[in-house]
């Protein structure tokens, strides 16, 4: 496995174009994050994840980098969406006992501004918990403040075990 991907990062950089290699080398430092900070998902890592949580909120903020665009050169809505969902996620699980964990039942996302910038953050408060389910709003905001998306979403409460 080693000697195929040495392989395969080696055909990369030397065919790549420097906008090829930047893009590698933010991936591959996102993953030497999630190796080497025990991050709890690669999507953590690769989308280098700076998580605080507060009073009844999680805040997340995600350096914005070309690998993370559309075709348009903004943030993909798809990446919007997993930083809003993991946000809200985030703090549902954060306030659950132990023993428990929540997952996404449904997500609603309302697009309000294009993805630019050097930041996207998100910041997610608990608007409902209950005994089944948690239902949380998320806010995302560009780097000079402009809200990009709002979002709420339900999540089931579950055993892990």
């Amino acid at each position: 496995m080693k000697d195929e991907l040495r392989q395969l990062l080696e055909t990369c950089i030397e065919n790549g174009s420097e906008a090829d290699l930047k893009s590698l080398a933010y991936l591959l430092s996102g993953l030497k994050q999630k190796i080497n900070q025990n991050r709890s998902t690669y999507i953590d890592g690769i989308l280098q994840m700076d998580r605080k949580f507060e009073e009844n909120t999680c805040e997340i903020t995600i350096p914005i980098h070309p690998i993370l665009n559309n075709n348009l050169d903004i943030v993909h809505g798809g990446i919007t969406a997993t930083v809003l969902d993991t946000a809200m996620g985030s703090l549902a699980n954060y306030y659950l006992p132990k023993g428990f964990g929540a997952v996404t039942n449904q997500l609603n996302i309302h697009y309000i501004a294009p993805g630019i910038g050097e930041t996207l953050h998100c910041k997610a408060e608990i608007v409902h918990k209950g005994s089944k389910t948690m239902v949380i709003s998320g806010e995302a905001y560009r780097s000079d403040g402009k809200k990009m998306a709002y979002a709420t979403g339900t999540f089931f409460i579950i055993s892990k075990s």
